[in-house]
């Protein structure tokens, strides 16, 4: 099972481990079964999702909704291209949540403003790469990022040594998060997998270095990409633009977008501080804020692995307390949170550190500010003064999350899981119980 690290100064709760992982800063499980092993995603379709929506659209109004079913693509790839292809700006494009790429996923997409027969056709003859629209509907309101109540997952473990024995374990397993929840990690999706550098651009305009940031996310190659990226790579590593932009295959747009603009400043003399910024500002509006955003899941998953440690199902004096709703409760007996929290009705949370995100306290609140001097760090560094757009305030996050509808069931080609979670959470940190390895 691994080595046991608990957090300096605690002991860690009995049914709580500490082991050794490499998911990025989790270091914290719940469960104590041994792991089954196994993979996942060897095919895309292994790794279904489907979002649980909390707006739907009624049959009339400006507004076109698509139901759509995408296999191994990002949700923002796919709006790009509807947006190119009907000739509109991205920004009347409208989606509650970013759906796995290595996957196969259905969720609403909305454009805004599409009032006319004519529209509704045009959107009806849409050939989109991998997506198809498996449902076309007028709506009323704009749909908007986090509208919607979760996501249901059916997930195929391949690679087991004993099937059977492994869809016992995983139902124990499941149970047992049932009652306790689940570590709200934030997986591999957030900093990016073969190539994890999201959270180390976000550092680097945590640090007001623009030319690192946009130097992380353009240079550095990976052994794990293709060759030919690579070479575009360290193309621009070297200094060449444009040999950079000519070797740069289809995976990476966004990388063009960048350079495109530090190409057209380099006409003009040596690329400059706004060279850098503009550079930034090429990107979509949701990438963009995805950098810092990073950073802070990357320090938000070590603050949970501690808090974890502590107990996960346990009310501790000082905990910032959020309902459903993540508004905070205030004015409780430590009995009465405890009551809350059993019922999925509250939950500890942890910080998502910014400039005025506020600190739990006691020894919660204690080891939350120990998290941040470990990195030199100060609230105020999440100001981001040459790029303010891109600072954070910060917010309180669930440290745990309910998984409701779970079981496992013995297939042919492994384990199939199937279970519901909170919008914003992540089916690997469930997996990763289950499994007890890197879950990507």
């Amino acid at each position: 099972m691994g080595l046991r690290i608990p957090f300096p100064g605690f002991k860690s709760r009995p049914g709580h481990y500490n082991f050794v992982i490499i998911m990025l800063n989790a270091n914290t499980y719940v469960t104590s079964q041994k792991g089954i092993g196994g993979t996942i995603r060897n095919q895309y379709e292994d790794f279904y999702v489907e979002e649980i929506p909390e707006v739907t659209p009624t049959g009339e109004g400006p507004n076109i909704y698509i139901w759509i079913e995408k296999l191994g693509r990002t949700t923002l790839d796919v709006v790009l291209d509807i947006s190119r292809d009907l000739h509109i700006s991205r920004k009347r494009m409208g989606f509650a949540g970013m759906k796995d790429k290595k996957a196969l996923t259905r969720q609403w997409i909305c454009i805004a403003n599409m009032d006319s027969p004519e529209q509704f056709r045009q959107v009806e003859n849409l050939d989109i790469y991998k997506t198809e629209f498996l449902k076309i509907v007028r709506g009323r309101k704009k749909l908007r990022m986090g509208q919607l109540k979760g996501n249901k997952f059916k997930i195929l473990i391949r690679g087991l040594d004993d099937i059977d024995a492994s869809a016992d374990i995983a139902n124990e397993v499941l149970e047992t998060l049932q009652t306790t929840g689940v570590p709200n990690y934030f997986g591999w999706q957030r900093f990016g997998k073969p190539r994890t550098n999201t959270h180390l651009v976000g550092e680097a305009l945590i640090e007001n270095d623009l030319k690192k940031a946009v130097d992380r996310y353009i240079g550095g190659p990976s052994e794990d990409e293709h060759e030919q990226n690579q070479m575009a790579r360290h193309a621009y590593d070297d200094g060449n633009l444009q040999e950079s932009w000519n070797l740069m295959g289809k995976g990476m747009r966004y990388e063009k977008m960048m350079i495109r603009e530090l190409i057209k400043d380099s006409k003009k003399g040596e690329l400059t501080e706004k060279s850098y910024k503009n550079a930034l500002y090429a990107l979509p509006k949701p990438l963009q804020r995805m950098f810092v955003h990073a950073y802070q899941s990357y320090l938000f998953n070590e603050a949970v692995s501690n808090r974890v440690a502590m107990g996960i199902d346990t009310y501790i004096e000082g905990d910032i307390i959020i309902d459903t709703e993540e508004h905070i409760v205030y004015d409780k007996t430590p009995e009465e949170y405890q009551e809350l929290m059993d019922a999925f009705k509250a939950d500890p949370t942890c910080p998502l550190y910014g400039t005025k995100v506020p600190y739990a306290g006691g020894i919660v609140g204690e080891m939350e500010e120990n998290v941040l001097n470990g990195y030199n760090l100060t609230k105020q560094d999440f100001e981001v003064p040459k790029m303010p757009r891109l600072g954070s305030h910060g917010l309180r996050r669930s440290m745990r999350f309910q998984v409701w509808d779970a079981s496992a069931h013995q297939t042919d080609d492994g384990v199939l899981c199937e279970f519901s979670i909170n919008k914003g959470s992540y089916a690997t940190a469930v997996l990763r119980e289950i499994m007890k390895v890197d879950v990507i």
